[in-house]
């Protein structure tokens, strides 16, 4: 098998699944009704792992709770791997987000949810916007108002050369 058959095969095998997932989401996100609704039920074990309801009403709830932050941080993180404009790294500003809220839905045992997730998202927003604004500053100069740093810098290389040369010459000059 040739490599660009070879290239071709993982391309449609790699997209295929990211469609599935996408398709799939629903299903996740709608899966906590799946989940016995019974307050007095205190775990569940799923595939090994023992749930509980962390402090919430039920175990069903707590799920509801969880999907509600697991499934779009899997939809903008198939965004952010699969986008090819300029700006996706601002896509990682809401994976932080929904990251944060459901780093507190699992490890806090609270009743409060999504309040304090802002302050943690600021310092991620603090690092991200600068990056997101120089790019975008980069490519505004180059495309919009031609302004290529790279060109100019040459310009600016042989300038300086010339300049070197020329005194050269004049010392030269001075010197017979």
């Amino acid at each position: 098998m040739s490599n660009d058959k070879l290239k071709i095969k993982r391309k449609l095998l790699i997209e295929g699944l990211i469609a599935l997932i996408i398709s799939l989401s629903v299903l996740l996100f709608y899966s906590y009704k799946f989940i016995p609704s019974n307050e007095d039920l205190e775990s569940l074990e799923f595939f090994g792992i023992t749930f509980t309801k962390n402090g919430y009403y039920s175990i069903q709830t707590a799920f509801y709770y969880y999907f509600n932050k697991i499934v779009p941080i899997i939809l903008l993180l198939i965004w952010f791997i699969t986008c090819k404009h300029w700006w996706y790294h601002a896509i990682l500003i809401p994976i932080a987000m929904y990251t944060f809220q459901l780093y507190s839905i699992i490890f806090e045992n609270t009743r409060k949810v999504d309040e304090n997730e802002l302050l943690y998202l600021l310092g991620v927003c603090m690092v991200i916007i600068p990056i997101v604004y120089f790019i975008r500053v980069k490519l505004f100069d180059k495309h919009v108002h031609g302004i290529d740093l790279d060109a100019i810098d040459a310009e600016l290389k042989e300038y300086k050369e010339r300049e070197r040369l020329q005194k050269e010459q004049d010392l030269k000059g001075k010197k017979l």
